[in-house]
């Protein structure tokens, strides 16, 4: 049209046009970027990145990068590194007798089987059994693992309850050391040995009562008596678990509040630790369920950190009890007397502090007493010498009884 002029713009605007857009663009990318780690860093507590610094904009190496990001496996290794060293096999060895099978002729001395076959005999061999001799030989394997640097180990009971056997102690390097059995758990399946060294590989304690269903844990031990410091990873299936273990020597054992987990476990790993992704000890393996799949169960370590104390503290296992006998109901622990024991044994404390027969106990120290948390485990986890608070129904009326707890001779 006339008068109208075609205005194209220049180079040199295009260029300044571009410029200004790729710095909003730049700017806006960066607002969101800052937005959306924020977001994640809120939602997600086990994020390997920290946005709450402008460090966020600084440029991450990749050194850097690696040590803050850590996978699952990685930390698997870690702790079976670590941990490895102070795990150990435990075997028992005892002197049995030689039994040697040879066969007899039973006729050999009857003069008519002596005319009829001559001195060769009937031919008739009858086998028979004779002892000759003993040898030297493995009878059990378990696992263990070092608890200080200067050699005390814990382990099961089932894994030692031979006493007529001699233990030796396999570490991870091969070296052998002869055992001595310090204490045997009268109640629980623990035990603790002790061999000679200083500077030894020990585990850490973690805390059992803070285990949670789904936790990843990790088992090492002496698989079949056969491969040492096999490694197993599951997780925590459950917690509270109660069990009648099978198999050991001494026969059929109860065992309570037990930690299950779908780590594979196989005889020979018991006595082995159980655990946590820190390399904390969280349990100790004890039994597996036979003809399952991946059923496994470990005692919890808070049990054993007392067992230890003891021994190091007293050179045995102190055993707090109350002194009564009971029946398991709905309500809590009824106080009962058998043909052969009374209710309440003279001189305990609990005749001390006046319970009776027909005495209902329905708490322990503020704990309701179920069939999970029986009045045996709630005993166990007291410390000789407490006073611990009863709540106690009698004749239709509640009441509060103070016991104070004293040792098991």
């Amino acid at each position: 049209m006339p008068g109208m002029e075609d205005k194209q713009p220049t180079t040199r605007q295009l260029i300044v046009f571009a410029v200004l857009l790729s710095f909003i663009v730049s700017v806006i990318g960066s607002v969101l970027t800052i937005g959306v780690f924020g977001g994640i860093s809120e939602g997600a507590s086990n994020s390997p990145f920290v946005f709450n610094r402008p460090a966020i904009l600084q440029k991450i190496t990749e050194k850097e990068t690696s040590e803050l990001i850590l996978r699952q496996d990685e930390l698997v290794v870690q702790v079976v590194e670590q941990a490895s060293p102070a795990v150990v096999s435990v075997v028992a060895s005892k002197d049995v007798p030689v039994i040697e099978r040879f066969f007899v002729d039973p006729f050999a001395d009857d003069p008519l089987f002596r005319q009829l076959f001559g001195e060769e005999g009937s031919g008739i061999r009858i086998p028979q059994f004779r002892q000759k001799g003993t040898q030297r030989q493995d009878v059990s394997f378990g696992s263990g693992f070092i608890v200080s640097g200067d050699g005390l180990i814990i382990t099961n009971k089932h894994v030692v309850a031979d006493t007529g056997a001699d233990y030796t102690v396999f570490l991870n390097d091969g070296t052998k050391k002869q055992a001595k059995i310090l204490a045997r758990d009268p109640f629980q399946d623990l035990a603790v040995l002790k061999i000679e060294g200083s500077g030894l590989a020990a585990l850490k304690f973690g805390n059992s009562s803070k285990i949670k269903i789904g936790q990843t844990v990790i088992a090492i031990g002496n698989a079949l008596g056969e491969f040492r410091n096999t490694v197993s990873v599951g997780v925590v299936s459950g917690l509270q678990r109660s069990i009648v273990a099978m198999g050991a020597p001494t026969g059929p054992e109860s065992l309570q509040e037990l930690i299950q987990t779908d780590a594979a476990i196989n005889p020979g790993n018991s006595g082995g630790p159980l655990l946590n992704l820190r390399g904390e000890v969280i349990g100790i393996n004890v039994a597996v369920v036979k003809d399952a799949e991946n059923i496994s169960f470990a005692i919890p370590v808070n049990k054993a950190t007392r067992a230890v104390e003891n021994v190091q503290k007293f050179g045995r296992i102190v055993t707090p009890y109350l002194g009564v006998r009971y029946v398991v109901t709905k309500e809590g622990a009824l106080l009962a007397s058998s043909d052969q024991e009374p209710a309440v044994i003279p001189g305990s404390p609990a005749e001390k502090a006046g319970l009776k027969a027909g005495d209902l106990i329905l708490e322990f120290n503020r704990q309701i007493i179920t069939t999970e948390r029986t009045l045996a485990s709630l005993i166990q986890n007291q410390q000789v010498g407490e006073e611990v608070t009863l709540k106690v129904l009698r004749d239709g009326k509640e009441m509060e009884v103070k016991v104070r707890m004293e040792e098991r001779k």
